[in-house]
C-alpha cells in the first residue's frame, strides 16, 4: 500500500491547506483536528474568536518555518511542540508516527528538486494522492512500523552500540586459532606503540616473537568483543559452555570461566579444558556468587512443566566492586573545580565540553579588577594624556557574545583584501549560530581594530592580520592522557597488563593537581602572575587533591607562527573597567591583566595549553627544540586592543598579556601530566 493512501497524508495535505490560507477558520480548525496540531475535538468546537486568531497564526508560524527552511523543519518544530509523544500515546502510535515522517520525507524531496513553495508543494501533494495506485511499490510504500519483536542476526562487531530485550550467543566457545598466522601484526613496547607488520616470513630472526605478540593481541581482542557481546541485552543473556575440541581453550568465555576463580587476576591466552566434575563444581561456583543462572543443556526424553502460579522470588545482584571516580575525561575547567570526598563538583563545571554550547571560560558580567580606572602614567599614546577609548565599549557582555567573537576570529581570513568586509561576513553567519543584540557593523570595526593591534614583544610585534592562514592553526582540539590514562586499568584504578603492553614505569603514581605547586615555585620567579596559583592551590586542598589521571580535553584558540616560533594563542572579551565609566585602554595595561589573570582560573588554563602546544610540536615538527621553538602564551583581551594607537607600557600594548613560561617548567609539567614524578625526558 502506498503511503500516500494513508490518513497521514491526508493530515497533511488538511495542515498545508491551512498553511497556504490560515485566514479561513475552516481550514484552521480542520487542521487543528489531525495528529499533526492535535487539539482536543471539544475544544475546537467550543472555541471562538481567540481559537480561530492562535489557530491561524500557529499556520503563519509553520508556514514561515518552511519559507526559511523547508517541511523538514516544520515536522522538526511539530515533534518539538509534543507530536510524538501524542501520537505515541495512542494506539497503534508507531504505525502512524512512521506513516506522518514517511510522508514529510517525500514532501521535503519533492519541494527541494523542484524548488517548490508552500502552494506548489500543496498541488503537488494533491497531485500524487489523486494519482498514486494504491499497489505501489516504489519509495512510497509503507514501510514498518517497529521492527522490535523481530528476531536479529548480527556479528558481535555490528552489535556495538546497539541494545535488545534477550540475545542469544551460541558461540562464545569456539575459537580457531591458527598455529602460525600468515603475516602478523605487532606492536612495540612503550612508550613509541608503533604498529608494524613482519613480512620476513618464519625465517626470519623476530618471527617467533612476532607471532607470540599477534597471538597475545588477538586474544586480547577476544575478552573486549566478549565484553561487547555480554552487555547488549537489557534483560537477559543466554549462552553455552561444553567443551569442543582445541577450538574450547582459546575461546574468550571458557578462559574467563575457567581461567581464573572469582575475585582473581587477569585471564590467561588459553586454558586447557577442565574434567567435568570440576567443570560443574566450577560453573556452580560462579552461579552461587550470583554470577549467573546455570542450567544443564542435556537431552531430556521429557522437559516438565515449569509452575507459573508460585514464581521464584526475584534475586538482587550483590554490587561489591569500587567506582574508580579519579580516573575520568576532564577540562581545565573541571580541573579547577574543588570536588568532595566521593568525587562530586563542589561547585558548576563539567566534565568536557558539548558542541554549540557557550564557551566555559567567560564571565556572563562585567569583572572589573580595581576600584576605578587609573591614569597611565609611562604610556606611549598617540594624544599624551589622555586615554584610547576602547572599541566594542557600547557592544554586549556574555558568554555568548565571548562565543561569537570567537568564531569571527577563527573562520576570518585576516589576509582577505578587504578584511572589515569578510569580517562583517562572518559576523552575520556567526550570529545565526551565537545570537546577541548589536549592531554587526560596529562589531566588525572593532574586530578590524583587533587584528591591526600590535602583539607585543613575544610576537616581534607583528598584528594578527599579518598571520596569515598558513601561519595559524585554529580550534587545536586535543585529547591529553594525564598519568597513563590511555592504558587499560582495572576497577579499583590500578593499572593491569594488557596483552601486548604493561604499564610505563612511574605511571600510576597518583598524581594530584597540588604537585604543581613545587614546580611553579621552582621554575617562576617572585611575581609571575601564573606562580602566583601556587598559592591558590596551598589555600585549597579540594584544588590540591583533584586527581591528574584519565584524559584532558579541550581546545585552544589558535597557535599563531611567527618568527620560527609557535604562540599560543587565547580571546577574552571579559569587561575589566568600572560599569559606571567608559571603558578605556587603561582598563588593560600590562599590569591589570596580570592582575586578572591572578583572579581566574587562567593561570591553570595557560599552563596546561602551553604543554599541548609542546606535546604537539614535540610530535609534529621535525628538529622541535622547546628553548628555540615554544615561543609561549598570549592572552588577548580584545576589548581593551584598539588598533595601532594601543598605547603601550615598556613595549607591552594594552590587551595583550604575554607569559614565556621556562622550559624547564613546560617539561616538568608535561612529565606530571604523563604520571612520572622522576626525571626523565619530557
Amino acid at each position: 500500500m502506498s503511503v500516500l493512501q494513508t490518513r497521514a497524508a491526508h493530515e497533511w495535505l488538511t495542515l498545508l491547506e491551512a498553511m497556504v490560507a490560515p485566514h479561513r477558520s475552516v481550514l484552521t480548525r480542520a487542521a487543528a483536528l489531525t495528529d499533526l496540531l492535535g487539539h482536543d475535538p471539544v475544544a475546537v468546537d467550543e472555541g471562538g474568536e481567540e481559537l480561530d486568531d492562535l489557530l491561524a497564526q500557529t499556520c503563519r508560524d509553520l508556514a514561515a518555518v518552511h519559507a526559511r527552511q523547508g517541511i523538514a523543519a516544520v515536522l522538526e518544530r511539530l515533534v518539538a511542540e509534543g507530536l510524538t509523544a501524542r501520537v505515541l500515546a495512542r494506539p497503534g502510535g508507531e504505525r502512524t508516527l512512521t506513516d506522518v515522517e514517511h510522508v514529510a520525507e517525500l514532501l521535503h524531496e519533492a519541494g527541494r528538486e523542484g524548488q517548490l513553495g508552500l502552494v506548489a508543494l500543496l498541488e503537488w501533494l494533491r497531485a500524487q494522492m489523486a494519482e498514486d495506485a494504491p499497489t505501489s511499490t516504489n519509495a512510497r510504500t509503507r514501510r514498518l512500523d517497529s521492527d522490535a519483536a523481530a528476531v536479529q542476526l548480527l556479528t558481535v562487531h555490528g552489535s556495538k552500540g546497539l541494545q535488545f530485550p534477550v540475545v542469544y550467543l551460541p558461540a562464545l566457545v569456539d575459537r580457531n586459532v591458527p598455529d602460525t598466522p600468515s603475516i602478523p601484526l605487532c606492536h612495540e613496547d612503550p612508550p613509541e606503540r608503533t604498529r608494524w607488520i613482519d613480512v620476513g616470513g618464519a625465517s626470519g630472526p623476530q618471527w617467533k616473537d612476532s607471532v607470540a605478540r599477534h597471538k597475545a593481541e588477538e586474544a586480547g581482542e577476544s575478552l573486549r568483543l566478549l565484553y561487547v557481546a555480554l552487555t547488549r541485552a537489557q534483560s537477559q543473556v543466554v549462552t553455552w559452555w561444553s567443551p569442543s575440541g582445541r577450538n574450547t581453550s582459546p575461546s574468550p568465555l571458557h578462559r574467563i570461566l575457567f581461567g581464573r576463580g572469582p575475585g582473581e587476576g587477569p585471564v590467561p591466552d588459553t586454558v586447557p579444558v577442565p574434567a567435568e566434575d570440576f567443570a560443574t563444581a566450577r560453573l556452580q561456583e560462579w552461579a552461587a556468587l550470583g554470577a549467573f543462572a546455570l542450567e544443564r543443556a542435556d537431552h531430556a526424553e521429557h522437559v516438565p512443566a515449569v509452575a507459573t502460579d508460585q514464581p521464584p522470588p526475584p534475586r538482587l545482584a550483590t554490587w561489591t566492586r569500587r567506582i574508580d571516580t579519579d580516573w575520568r575525561r576532564t577540562s581545565y575547567t573541571a580541573l579547577s573545580t574543588p570536588r568532595d570526598a566521593q568525587g562530586h563538583e563542589l561547585t558548576g563545571g563539567v566534565g568536557s565540553e558539548p558542541e554549540l554550547s557557550p564557551r566555559e571560560d567567560e564571565p556572563d558580567t562585567v569583572d572589573p579588577v580595581v576600584e576605578q580606572t587609573p591614569s597611565l602614567p609611562g604610556l606611549e599614546v598617540v594624544l599624551p594624556g589622555q586615554d584610547v577609548a576602547s572599541p566594542m565599549a557600547d557592544l554586549p557582555v556574555g558568554a555568548t557574545f565571548g562565543s561569537l567573537v570567537h568564531g569571527v576570529l577563527e573562520h576570518a581570513d585576516p589576509q582577505a583584501p578587504d578584511l572589515r568586509a569578510e569580517l562583517l561576513e562572518h559576523v552575520r553567519e556567526q550570529l545565526v549560530q551565537w545570537p546577541v543584540e548589536l549592531d554587526p557593523e560596529e562589531l566588525a570595526d572593532a574586530l578590524v581594530d583587533v587584528c591591526d593591534t600590535p602583539l607585543g614583544p613575544l610576537a616581534q610585534g607583528v598584528t594578527l592580520r599579518q598571520i596569515g592562514r598558513a601561519d595559524r592553526l585554529c580550534e587545536l582540539d586535543f585529547e591529553l592522557p594525564l598519568g597513563g590514562g590511555d592504558l587499560r586499568r582495572d576497577p579499583v584504578g590500578d593499572v593491569a597488563e594488557g596483552p601486548t603492553r604493561g604499564a610505563r614505569p612511574g605511571s600510576a603514581t597518583g598524581a594530584r593537581l597540588g604537585d604543581l605547586v613545587p614546580l611553579l615555585r621552582a621554575h617562576l620567579p617572585a611575581g609571575d602572575p601564573v606562580r602566583g596559583w601556587a598559592d591558590v592551590l596551598d589555600s585549597s586542598s579540594e584544588l590540591a587533591e583533584q586527581p591528574l589521571r584519565g584524559y584532558l580535553t579541550g581546545s585552544v584558540d589558535v597557535v599563531l607562527r611567527t618568527g620560527g616560533r609557535y604562540l599560543v594563542v587565547d580571546y577574552k572579551t571579559n569587561w575589566l573597567g568600572r560599569p559606571e565609566e567608559p571603558l578605556t585602554a587603561a582598563d588593560y595595561r600590562p599590569e591589570k591583566l596580570a592582575e586578572a589573570m591572578g583572579h581566574s582560573s587562567y593561570p591553570l588554563q595557560a599552563l596546561l595549553y602551553a604543554v599541548v602546544a609542546h606535546r604537539f610540536l614535540r610530535w609534529r615538527l621535525p628538529g622541535y627544540r622547546p628553548e628555540r621553538h615554544l615561543g609561549g602564551v598570549l592572552y588577548l583581551y580584545v576589548r581593551g586592543m584598539c588598533g595601532p594607537d594601543t598605547p603601550a607600557v615598556d613595549g607591552h600594548p594594552c590587551g595583550v598579556f604575554s607569559w614565556r613560561p621556562p622550559v624547564a617548567l613546560v617539561t616538568g609539567v608535561s612529565d606530571l601530566l604523563d604520571g612520572r614524578t622522576t626525571e626523565g625526558a619530557a
